[in-house]
Formats: C-alpha cells, structure tokens, sequence
C-alpha cells in the first residue's frame, strides 16, 4: 500500500481530522458518511467490517447506529485515536479495532454481512487483490469509493503526500467483474477537487458546494467527478 510509513506516523494520526475534516472540510466528512449510510441500510444487528479505519470516522458511526463492528488498519497510532473516539460515544462495546493487513484479512470466509474501505483504493497497490480478498470475507455487500481519472484531482495528483491512484469506470467495472462482484448503485459526486474544500472556511465551502451539487446533477458531467461511491454485492 503506498505511503505506508506516512500514515502511521503518529503526527499524522494525531492531525488527520482537523486536516481533514475541518474548516470546509466537514462538508466531505458529511457527504461520506451520507454515502455510507444510503448504501448498507438498516444496521440493527448488522455485522460489518471496516478496512482502513483509521480513527474510526464510519466505525463510530455504524456502530451508534446498532451494527456490530470491526475496524482494521495498519496504524496503530490511527486505532488509537479511533478507541478513544469510540469510548467518548459510548460505544465501546459495540466495536473492535484491530491492526492488520488488508491484504490478509484474518477473518473466515463469509464472516460479515457488509464490508466497506472508504479512502482505501486510492492507495492501494494491487486493488483487485485488495477487492477479492473483501469479498472473500463478505457474504452479502461491499461499500468502497474510488477517486476518479478524469476529474480536477488529476491536476495535482503529483503534489499529494503520496499520490492516489485514480481509476475510470471501465476500469472498476473490470474489477467487479473479476473479483464475482454485482453492482447495485453508483453515486459520482464532488467536481471541485477535495482540496479546495478543506483550504477554505466553510462559510464559503457552503455556496461552493451548493453550486457543485447543482452542476453534478447534469448526467454530462458524471465522468468529471472527482470520487465515486460504489455499492456492490456478493454474486
């Protein structure tokens, strides 16, 4: 997985949110975990998986929501931050975190009903190996978003940490198709690159993002998303 000594250095763990997720930011926070919610559903009861967790942003919130969950990352330094945000909700004991290898799920065939990796694919190196080995572990759904090739992010792309790997539709589609996977809904959103977002204050993210959603509705523009969030099922 690309950058992998850069996301688990503690610095980075300690300022992902307020990086991230601050300022204009929380309106991609908001976006995201809307996105999740609209694709897994009624939670009550559900076991779900989370890969690339880190500081337990969808792990808290699916577990609020009454799933039973496990999140898994490589940094031990972000799993810290996620049990300490998961004891100040209260739900501590509604979830797990575990540091491990996305690559080699230490799960049974089957075991969880839905399995989602937000802010993975970008980073990963061999994604259908990632994608199969999810699918191995799931018996029904997996939630995961992609960032998109022909989109504003492509322009500074070079000036990331450590780069993203971008991917078209055709090129998810193949990987559906190789990993037994059946698409269920697509949701292509955020023309304006996430960066702007989180550089300015939200009082003006707001108008921003308000004229993005608008121009995003016009099916022309799909293909110009900067991220995609997929909804697929186990075949």
């Amino acid at each position: 997985m690309k950058g992998q000594e850069w996301y688990q250095a503690d610095d980075v763990a300690a300022e992902y949110d307020d990086k991230r997720f601050s300022r204009g930011g929380r309106l991609i926070d908001r976006r995201e975990k809307e996105a999740v919610l609209d694709a897994v559903g009624p939670l009550e009861d559900k076991d779900v998986l989370e890969i690339a967790c880190g500081t337990g942003r969808f792990t808290v919130m699916l577990a609020e929501r009454g799933a039973d969950v496990v999140g898994l990352d490589i940094s031990a330094a972000m799993l810290q931050q996620g049990r300490a945000k998961a004891k100040r909700a209260d739900v501590a004991d509604h979830l797990e975190f575990l540091r491990g290898d996305a690559g080699r799920l230490p799960f049974p065939d089957d075991h969880f009903d839905t399995v989602i990796a937000m802010r993975f694919f970008h980073l990963a190196d061999d994604p259908e190996a990632f994608l199969r080995e999810m699918r191995r572990v799931s018996r029904d759904q997996i939630v995961f978003d992609t960032f998109n090739r022909f989109s504003a992010r492509s322009i500074y792309n070079w000036a990331l940490p450590m780069g993203s790997r971008l991917y078209s539709k055709s090129e998810v589609a193949v990987l559906l198709a190789k990993t037994d996977l059946t698409l269920e809904d697509v949701e292509d959103d955020f023309l304006l690159p996430y960066g702007l977002y989180r550089s300015i204050p939200n009082g003006l993210a707001s108008p921003l993002r308000a004229a993005d959603t608008a121009v995003g509705e016009l099916p022309v523009v799909d293909h110009f998303a900067s991220v995609s969030y997929w909804n697929t099922r186990v075949r």
